[in-house]
């Protein structure tokens, strides 16, 4: 048996922004998540760890700046120096979209620091490779378009016909190695990709079409004794009660409210052949609190279209406030929805003096209109199109003429499936 560590998706610079630490000059999100990471490693570190396995994104993107490529470093030798083989996988987020240039963890690669392998091409790595440990690894990276059908000199032009033509190379390239593979030694499959039936997080909010999707026959291959997978933040297993156990670790820190209810993890593996024990290592984390306050429930109980008085309002939505424990030290979000006219009465520093002890406040305010869509003399509901209906809503929340147009192109694609319309992409 061997026993390892799976994490991925660190996207440690994800918010480099707000208050700073003062001894480090770090954002105290920034710290956040390197507290998470910091778990992960003393875990390995005390825990004899055979091997550690990030499954990629270690940053938000492939330029860090020098001071997050330092905190990641620093990390990174904790485990060369403890002796403990880490192999780090390139995810989307670490590399550039253009064939040949370096990625993000390019000076591990380049500086062959000792104990770190970088997977940055497909690889099958056997046991001389990694001090000798009893297991064989298929590392999968995250795959550029150009750089698959460069490498394999293939034009096409279709986005479905180069995300079919990539799964067929990556898949008998898979089944070659395990053809190849020791059936006397765990194997492991480390891949950053998308897996059909996977569930996704807030990171993939709206994407279509731009992912290429590794089937899930191929990964639950029972050659394989752990599936090790990154790119997707929400952690799950795709073959629950199975062999393999096919694991999406998850992000280490919630990234923003669309994660809030997700508990993140890391993972420790006891690798045997033909049967792995997957253990859920659950992260502190910051929490995350998220509250609306609805005026219009008062504006029923006055009567619709009478204005109260200011210290009704006040007092209405100091009853409705989350408690002082809810919002201590934490990342919150308060939505106030109220008649439009009541504007003048909704006191903003009352409201920010309530959450002064939690870690952040963002009060989202939503003044309600009782307007009716107003349609010319010679439409009807039923003359417009969804998309059409749609847009005059829109003009009407006098939401921006750019946004009006990607939330168009959108609503087309999802109601029409119109695929000639450019890719949208949000959260990624």
């Amino acid at each position: 048996m061997i026993k390892i560590i799976h994490f991925s998706d660190a996207h440690i610079d994800m918010s480099p922004h707000g208050k700073k630490e003062p001894s480090s000059g770090l954002p105290f999100r920034v710290l956040d998540y390197l507290s998470s990471l910091d778990e992960i490693i003393d875990t390995a570190i005390n825990s004899s760890i055979d091997l550690v396995i990030f499954t990629g994104d270690a940053y938000r993107d492939r330029s860090p700046s020098p001071t997050y490529q330092r905190e990641w470093g620093k990390r990174m030798i904790r485990l060369s120096n403890a002796g403990i083989p880490t192999l780090l996988i390139v995810g989307n987020h670490d590399i550039s979209p253009a064939f040949g240039r370096a990625h993000a963890l390019q000076e591990y690669d380049t500086l062959s620091i000792q104990n770190i392998l970088v997977a940055d091409k497909p690889m099958f790595i056997k046991p001389g490779d990694l001090h000798d440990l009893p297991v064989q690894i298929i590392a999968l990276p995250w795959i550029t378009s150009s750089g698959m059908l460069a490498m394999n000199e293939t034009n096409l032009n279709k986005r479905e016909d180069i995300n079919s033509k990539l799964e067929q190379i990556i898949s008998q390239l898979i089944q070659k190695w395990i053809s190849e593979a020791d059936p006397e030694i765990p194997l492991i499959l480390a891949a950053h990709a998308s897996v059909q039936g996977a569930v996704f997080g807030s990171e993939r909010n709206i994407t279509l079409g731009n992912d290429y999707i590794l089937s899930g026959s191929l990964v639950r291959n029972s050659a394989f004794d752990y599936v090790a997978l990154g790119h997707i933040h929400k952690a799950q297993n795709l073959n629950e009660d199975g062999h393999p156990p096919v694991v999406y670790s998850g992000s280490i820190e919630k990234v923003d409210f669309g994660e809030m209810e997700d508990q993140k993890y890391f993972v420790i593996g006891e690798i045997k052949k033909g049967n792995t024990k997957v253990n859920w290592m659950p992260l502190s984390g910051r929490h995350f609190s998220d509250n609306t306050i609805d005026l219009r429930v008062l504006e029923k109980s006055i009567g619709v279209g009478k204005i109260p008085e200011a210290a009704q309002v006040i007092r209405f939505i100091k009853e409705n406030l989350p408690d002082q424990e809810e919002i201590l030290d934490a990342i919150s979000r308060l939505t106030l929805i109220y008649p439009h006219d009541w504007e003048p009465l909704i006191d903003n520093n009352q409201i920010q003096t309530h959450y002064k002890d939690a870690f952040d406040i963002q009060l989202i305010k939503k003044p309600h209109a009782n307007i009716r869509l107003r349609l010319a003399e010679d439409e009807s509901i039923g003359s417009l199109t969804p998309v059409e209906l749609l847009e005059k809503y829109l003009l009407r929340e006098n939401i921006d003429q750019m946004e009006i147009q990607d939330l168009r192109n959108l609503a087309s694609k999802i109601i029409y499936n119109q695929d000639d319309l450019t890719d949208l992409e949000v959260g990624r």
